[in-house]
């Protein structure tokens, strides 16, 4: 019996992926729990096994396309039913068959894309009542020798085209935001599914379109038209094609500065006994441990600590209320080939620096090498970058959403610094926190950036690392 396969949800902030490469065919053979798929999202790219048992039957998303989490993407047959899929009806009169093929991937027949009874079918966008008056159609010789299939009503007596349970979470909470009336933007996802980008394109359009405009019936054209063919690239230029990970990164951090209002702040580090106790640990560590003794795993240690104190910076934004993370789950950005991915130690309080060190080279080394589970990348709750790694001392991170805030570990530098009406050269670090103004207010985010200033410039001999 056909089973539909559907794209399984990775995270609160994920609502879509790409299709990056199907790793079975139709009429392969797959085993439970076998690679069906590699699916591409902003988070990770991730092999999606097989749920069943059985022939792969159908391709409904091919690579590619970009799908939102939970949608169909395919067809197993798990041999259930001892009856192989109908074949199409050879009474279906040629005038209805073209438009099928046309619209319909090879398959059983255009009823075989029906999710719900209310939700649209195919990518021509038919209601579950329209896939049945056809199949009966096709199924009764005596209409189709009379005449061709009456058109479907009129798009006023039609049911909506995007009911609001087909909405994701994010498209829901940018439409109420803007208070949008979502009837009238046009889907572009699967199955006339309205996406981020649609709601985004639908405000750029009505920000830009003339305030007395007559016809109201006018606005919503804009949205469904197509995008202006871009020029050719001149002499001295050079057009890179966008990647999926490239276009899932741009659409993260879009979707996190439009929805999250940003605010800023710095502190100044003195990690001089730090620094001291790394120089002299470091060599020692490499050889007991056979990973690095870098600052990273000094600052998380300071930071999960710092996030215990100050739990509204350990939170996410829900509309109509301030959610408080209970478990301490630090997301470390890393500069990945395919692009920046964002691991996530989970319960970092619990570790010591020791174990933070160890398990930040496991992630580093399997997100560079695209190994990374799915649950690698889900349960964040705070993200730590450390760009120091790379010669900045100073910069304002875009926050991870739907996370309250994002911190920055700077290079350290030695720099001269008044102490006692003295000159002294020290090590300094920058600690730069970007932070969720409807989350908290610089009261809050200042207490705990002084938290993790305090607790860095502290470490000394006696900081335990085991």
């Amino acid at each position: 019996m056909p089973q539909l396969i559907e794209l399984p949800q990775v995270g609160e902030s994920v609502v879509e992926g790409t299709i990056g490469k199907w790793l079975k065919q139709p009429g392969d053979r797959v085993e439970r729990y076998d690679p069906l798929v590699e699916v591409i999202t902003d988070k990770v790219t991730m092999e999606v096994p097989s749920p069943v048992a059985g022939q792969l039957t159908r391709i409904i998303a091919p690579e590619g396309e970009t799908v939102p989490m939970g949608a169909p993407i395919a067809e197993v047959d798990d041999g259930s039913s001892g009856t192989p899929p109908a074949a199409p009806a050879p009474a279906q009169s040629a005038a209805t068959a073209a438009p099928a093929a046309a619209a319909v991937p090879p398959g059983p027949t255009p009823a075989s894309y029906l999710i719900t009874d209310a939700r649209p079918v195919g990518p021509t966008g038919g209601s579950a009542v329209e896939a049945q008056a056809q199949e009966a159609a096709a199924t009764d010789p005596a209409p189709a020798a009379a005449t061709p299939v009456p058109p479907p009503a009129p798009p006023a007596a039609a049911a909506p085209a995007n009911p609001p349970n087909r909405l994701s979470p994010a498209v829901r909470r940018l439409a109420r935001e803007h208070n949008l009336d979502v009837s009238r933007i046009a889907g572009t996802g699967l199955g006339g599914r309205i996406t981020r980008n649609d709601v985004l394109r639908h405000l750029e359009t009505a920000a830009s379109a003339v305030p007395d405009a007559p016809a109201p019936s006018v606005a919503p054209a804009p949205a469904t038209a197509p995008a202006p063919t871009p020029a050719p690239a001149g002499a001295d230029e050079e057009r890179i094609p966008l990647t999926p990970v490239r276009r899932m990164i741009a659409d993260a951090m879009t979707r996190s500065v439009a929805q999250i209002p940003h605010a800023w702040s710095m502190v100044a580090a003195d990690i001089t006994p730090l620094a001291a106790v790394r120089q002299r640990e470091r060599d020692t560590f490499w050889q007991r441990e056979g990973v690095n003794l870098t600052y990273l795993p000094f600052a998380l240690k300071a930071v999960a600590s710092a996030l215990k104190e100050h739990p509204t910076l350990n939170a996410a934004w829900g509309d109509d209320c301030i959610i408080l993370k209970r478990r301490i789950s630090l997301g470390i950005a890393v500069a990945a080939p395919a692009g920046l991915v964002v691991p996530v130690i989970h319960d970092a309080d619990r570790l010591s620096i020791a174990g933070l060190a160890h398990a930040i080279a496991d992630l580093t080394a399997r997100a560079r090498a695209g190994a990374l589970r799915l649950d690698d990348v889900q349960g964040g709750t705070f993200t730590v970058n450390n760009t120091g790694a790379l010669g900045s001392i100073l910069g304002g991170p875009i926050i991870n959403h739907p996370q309250a805030a994002i911190i920055t570990t700077e290079a350290a530098r030695q720099r001269p610094v008044v102490i006692n009406d003295a000159i002294a050269i020290r090590w300094v670090m920058n600690l730069c926190l970007s932070f969720d103004h409807r989350i908290n207010d610089g009261d809050q985010a200042g207490a705990f950036l002084q938290s993790v200033r305090n607790r860095l410039e502290a470490m000394n001999d006696d900081t335990p690392i085991y």
